[in-house]
């Protein structure tokens, strides 16, 4: 099956119409599930996610964003456990000269486990890091 890894910026876009890349994103994803693929994330990214709805939509589009994705068989969470979170560090300090965030790490980290080579995220950090974007 079709790996997809979604950032936070990918949901974000995904959520708030407002958002300069909302309708790409949609697109993105809308064609990558017709064709039977499943969309990835992690427990850093929805945490970072919801956070970020509530912040800047409001609580209601957050739960709302929450019922659609939390619990959606096409979205799988991979969850940071400690050997996760040790390949991350790893990540982390390897690459002194990039500006990854811990989380970028987690879900690099995640992408090369299950062999993921495309994320939706307006992240730079993950062409960098070697995967390609979209939209």
């Amino acid at each position: 099956m079709k790996r997809l890894f979604v950032d936070t910026s990918g949901w974000m876009s995904l959520a708030d119409e407002s958002d300069p890349i909302h309708r790409d994103c949609m697109t993105v994803r809308d064609q990558w599930l017709e064709q039977g693929g499943l969309l990835v994330t992690s427990d850093y990214i929805m945490d970072e996610t919801l956070t970020l709805i509530r912040m800047r939509i409001g609580i209601d589009a957050a739960e709302r964003w929450w019922g659609q994705i939390g619990e959606s068989p096409r979205v799988r969470w991979e969850w940071i456990d400690t050997e996760r979170a040790e390949k991350a560090r790893a990540w982390f300090f390897k690459w002194r000269d990039k500006s990854f965030s811990f989380t970028d790490c987690t879900s690099f980290t995640i992408m090369r486990e299950l062999h993921i080579k495309k994320a939706l995220t307006g992240d730079r950090h993950f062409r960098k890091a070697g995967f390609e974007i979209l939209p």
